[in-house]
């Protein structure tokens, strides 16, 4: 991915993460609390099987709609 497109991504998983605060269900592996942008990440790693600085510009527009079925949909 070009640099300009992951860091608009990076941006877009923060607000994203800023948004799931306190919003993702308990999980007895995280005690203190589970942390929204690295759920996000990991979502997006498991989808794409690649980081999101690796993903091609092709699907910048699929990895945007599944950040917000992410939010939509918080786990």
């Amino acid at each position: 991915m070009q640099k300009k497109n992951s860091a608009k991504l990076w941006k877009i998983i923060q607000e994203a993460g800023d948004y799931l605060k306190d919003k993702l269900p308990d999980h007895p592996n995280h005690p203190s609390g589970r942390n929204p942008y690295a759920h996000i990440a990991i979502c997006i790693k498991s989808k794409f099987k690649k980081s999101y600085k690796d993903i091609e510009d092709e699907k910048f527009k699929e990895v945007i709609e599944y950040i917000e079925y992410l939010k939509k949909n918080p786990s």
